[in-house]
């Protein structure tokens, strides 16, 4: 079945110029939308007709896609939708987006059967978004970016947390800084660390990458990464955990092999999920206002669907949390 991405490469446009002549939108001249048309036929492209049907009358219902439903991040920023939808008399339903373009989630963006999206989902890709974005159906994406008039933009500034994060550790005194980082095709993690680099560069210290391990953002990860770091036999000074879960992974493995938490090792995480406070020792962390984000979505699907205008890119700023996992 020929999508739209096919059309584009066809007609020789990009997507979401494609998107824009499908939906007969003044954005683009006659002659393109003819041409988008033509390519169209020619493939026997057809947009999803239920999605037409569906959008003639309101759902009152807003859906969150994330890539998976479980771990503590996500508590705090489903609560943030949550209030503010069930405050103007909108459900919410939370979909996983775990099967790619084969699951639930994308159904319901394509099929467009809730009146407005918010995706936290980094293997929902841009093609099947901007597919889906359209006048009068909001689309909230965060820490992402996704360029179209009918897509909104809320990120977090990972850069410049990371670059604080790391400051603070090489300010208490470390210079040899791990980076114990995310999947490397997150955006987050992506910018988590060209922060970290910025601060090593700022203060003259040479990024080694021996010092670089992944951990996947999950605490498992995060307990392997640090056991790997221990292995080279040159344990570093401080390790920057790119969230908060894999840095509860690596306190594990440092209590292990007792290596004391900041006695002989200072170590900062990025979140502030709950569960870190209560530690042993309290993680110092970068909060990120998981709750504020989640509000602030859907406060903006909601001016949309009110025909008000509104930027579309936001950009939270992260505060850094003290307790005592860093030497002072």
């Amino acid at each position: 079945m020929a999508t739209i991405k096919d059309v584009a490469k066809l007609s020789g446009v990009a997507v979401s110029t494609a998107s824009y002549a499908l939906n007969n939108s003044k954005k683009v001249s006659e002659e393109t939308r003819q041409k988008v048309l033509a390519a169209a036929k020619e493939l026997n492209y057809q947009k999803n007709g239920l999605a037409s049907d569906l959008k003639r009358t309101s759902t009152n219902t807003i859906a969150l896609i994330l890539s998976d439903l479980s771990g503590p991040y996500y508590s705090e920023l489903i609560k943030g939708v949550q209030d503010v939808a069930s405050t103007n008399g909108y459900d919410l339903i939370a979909c996983s987006s775990i099967g790619g373009a084969q699951s639930t989630a994308v159904k319901f963006l394509r099929e467009k059967r809730v009146d407005g999206v918010i995706i936290l989902a980094h293997n929902i890709d841009d093609t099947t978004i901007l597919e889906s974005a359209r006048e009068g159906f909001p689309i909230v994406v965060l820490d992402r970016s996704v360029q179209n008039e009918h897509v909104v933009q809320i990120e977090v500034d990972n850069e410049h947390g990371a670059f604080m994060a790391t400051e603070h550790l090489i300010e208490k005194g470390s210079r040899d800084i791990a980076f114990v980082s995310g999947p490397y095709n997150s955006h987050d993690n992506e910018l988590r660390f060209k922060g970290y680099q910025a601060a090593l560069q700022k203060h003259g210290i040479d990024y080694r990458s021996k010092w670089k391990v992944s951990g996947g953002f999950t605490r498992e990860g995060g307990y392997q990464a640090t056991k790997m770091l221990i292995a080279q036999k040159d344990v570093p000074q401080a390790i920057f955990f790119a969230n908060d879960e894999m840095a509860i992974g690596g306190l594990q493995a440092l209590n292990e092999k007792k290596i004391s938490v900041p006695d002989d090792i200072s170590i900062i995480g990025f979140d502030d999920i709950q569960l870190s406070e209560y530690v042993s020792p309290p993680l110092t962390t970068m909060r990120q206002p998981k709750y504020e984000a989640g509000a602030l979505a859907v406060h903006l699907i909601f001016q949309v669907l009110s025909k008000e205008k509104v930027d579309h890119n936001y950009k939270l700023t992260t505060e850094l949390i003290e307790r005592k996992s860093v030497k002072r």
